[in-house]
């Protein structure tokens, strides 16, 4: 069986099947009408530059040895952000798809999302409990930073799958 497309030859054609999409209708008006949209898009650049402000500190100290106070308190900073950017992000998934967390269209961004904080949990504790020396910690923090790399791209995509989608519909 072959299906023949009625497109004529170099036209786009914008009507994506509804499974495809990352927001139904309804989904995306409640993402437009909520506040919590707002919060996310604030957050979400105030956490990106003190990460990067962040790792700046952190690749300093761990060439020259200085900065150690600096460098920490960037990382608990971080870390406080990244715990309220992903509460916030909760109550943004249970307003858009009546769901806290794991909704289909964000699943696997929130699995690596745990990640993420688990990763920044594990030097926060380490550093509460002096478990590690400050090398060590600022190892971990770098390997939490490479997640959250990762996981702000995954999330970047989707703003960008997102705005296709919106193209699409219009």
């Amino acid at each position: 069986m072959s299906v023949t497309s009625t497109a004529p030859r170099n036209t786009v054609v914008r009507d994506r099947p509804a499974a495809r999409r990352l927001y139904s209708d309804a989904e995306r008006a409640r993402r437009d009408g909520t506040r919590w949209t707002l919060v996310q898009g604030i957050l979400a650049p105030v956490q990106f530059v003190v990460f990067l402000v962040s790792l700046g500190l952190v690749l300093r100290y761990l060439a020259t040895g200085a900065g150690y106070d600096a460098a920490t308190l960037s990382i608990v900073i971080k870390t406080v952000l990244l715990i309220t950017i992903m509460i916030t992000g909760a109550i943004w998934e249970k307003v858009v798809f009546g769901q806290y967390l794991f909704a289909p269209a964000f699943f696997w961004e929130d699995v690596f999302s745990f990640g993420v904080i688990a990763l920044h949990c594990w030097y926060m504790g380490a550093l509460l409990t002096a478990a590690m020396d400050p090398v060590s910690l600022m190892y971990v923090a770098l390997a939490a930073y490479a997640a959250y790399v990762i996981n702000a791209g995954q999330f970047l995509w989707k703003l960008r799958m997102a705005r296709l989608d919106a193209m699409g519909r219009a």
